[in-house]
């Protein structure tokens, strides 16, 4: 195995991904959306809501059943290229 090939997950697992981003009728929606297509239906339990203090932010935490590390690669580039998106964590 490569140095490349490490990681300290061992799949399957559950993942956490949390998303930000402007508040907007359609932010949480499109998110889960996203997601989704890459992991596979969520469960109302795996999804977590929450507006910034001062309401101008969503954050979206989805728990997803995490396959493999190229997927959760494949989670994160989709995410970070979205342009409601401000933030992968």
């Amino acid at each position: 195995m490569s140095v490349s090939d490490e990681t300290l997950l061992t799949f399957p697992c559950s993942f956490p991904i949390k998303v930000m981003g402007e508040r907007r009728d359609d932010f949480a929606q499109t998110i889960l959306a996203a997601v989704e297509h890459l992991s596979g239906p969520l469960q109302a339990d795996q999804v977590e809501i929450r507006s910034s203090r001062t309401s101008k932010y969503l954050s979206v935490t989805l728990i997803v059943q995490a396959q493999s590390k190229a997927q959760l690669d494949d989670i994160y580039r989709t995410l970070t290229s979205h342009p409601m998106v401000k933030l992968v964590l």
